[in-house]
């Protein structure tokens, strides 16, 4: 599709056109792309910009991931879709290990999301040979390793399923999501609920990472000044704030 690039949607609709390839390769399945759109709309509400909560909760984000003993991106079909360089860049910033997790498993689809990831910069991707569950899910997301997602004390999972962001949350993990929905269950079983698109997102926790890795007295005045519920309620207030600016000059 040739979409002009001074189309008003133009960076939209060249997404959706991405998504839609990486569903013929195999990478996304097509309820994959509902999941998208869904968070396309929160962020037409948002502006399609990063808020004020949004970046204080990617600072946070930074700070926790760079604090952790055994910090873990995990990586599902959408995000591999979305953004393998960033994803892989941030691995590498802070360092922290990469694990792909995927509801629609088959082996044939993990070796691709691998090889996708690795071809995008990623180091020793896990998830290939899985030896451990996540209690409490049946469906094939349970499946991960002891070295990453099970081993994790920290662990960013961007474009989540909310059960599964529950039952990590339930082993006592802190959970970093990147949900543009803010009243998702994701959001809401999250330690640090990150309400922005996705690639904003991960520029914005690798500008802060590096602002961060060599100050720990910051690092900890971050993680101790955050309250995730009192970010979340300032997320929904700027999104309701930029709806009625609609009609603030109506009479």
């Amino acid at each position: 599709m040739n979409i002009p690039k001074d189309h008003p949607r133009y960076r939209s609709l060249t997404v959706r056109e991405h998504l839609a390839e990486m569903v013929e390769k195999g990478l996304v399945t097509p309820t994959g792309m509902i999941s998208h759109g869904r968070g396309e709309a929160f962020d037409y509400l948002m502006g399609e910009k990063s808020t004020i909560p949004a970046l204080e909760a990617e600072r946070a984000a930074a700070a926790f991931l760079l604090r952790a003993a055994n910090p873990v991106i995990c990586v599902n079909g959408n995000a591999a879709a979305l953004d393998p360089d960033n994803l892989a860049l941030l691995a590498r910033e802070i360092p922290a290990k990469i694990e792909v997790n995927i509801f629609h498993r088959s082996e044939e689809r993990m070796e691709k999301l691998i090889a996708h990831m690795e071809e995008h910069g990623a180091e020793g991707v896990l998830g290939r040979r899985p030896d451990s569950r996540i209690p409490g899910l049946e469906s094939d997301r349970a499946l991960c390793t002891k070295e990453g997602i099970y081993g994790s004390d920290v662990i960013l999972v961007p474009i989540e399923d909310g059960d599964r962001a529950e039952a990590l949350a339930d082993m006592d993990k802190i959970v970093i999501s990147i949900d543009l929905n803010p009243l998702s269950r994701t959001s809401r079983a999250a330690s640090v609920s990150v309400s922005d698109e996705m690639t904003r997102a991960l520029e914005n926790i690798i500008r802060f990472a590096r602002e961060l890795k060599h100050d720990g007295n910051e690092i900890d005045r971050v993680i101790n000044g955050f309250s995730n519920d009192s970010n979340r309620k300032s997320t929904v207030e700027a999104i309701c704030g930029s709806l009625m600016s609609e009609f603030r000059d109506v009479g």
